[in-house]
């Protein structure tokens, strides 16, 4: 599973997502603001930041959060 986090400088709730998904080694970080960031988010259906959407392997979404930043427990339970 991969944990795809989805951001740009001006969001207020974005520092909060990236303080969730720190130390976690399955994390691909995409700001929305640059065109492989904007193309990823496109693919996912991203239209709000912050942004969460945890893919399996073959990059499927299984969950996401779109908006909203999951307690570390609620990420942690869904990557499990």
């Amino acid at each position: 599973m991969r944990i795809k986090l989805f951001t740009k400088k001006a969001c207020p709730r974005c520092p909060e997502a990236r303080a969730v998904t720190a130390n976690l080694k399955n994390v691909d970080l995409y700001d929305i603001e640059e065109v492989d960031g904007l193309t990823e988010a496109a693919f996912y259906g991203v239209l709000s930041t912050p942004s969460i959407v945890i893919v399996d392997d073959d990059g499927k979404e299984v969950v996401s959060w779109r908006g909203e930043v999951p307690s570390r427990d609620e990420l942690a339970a869904e990557t499990l």
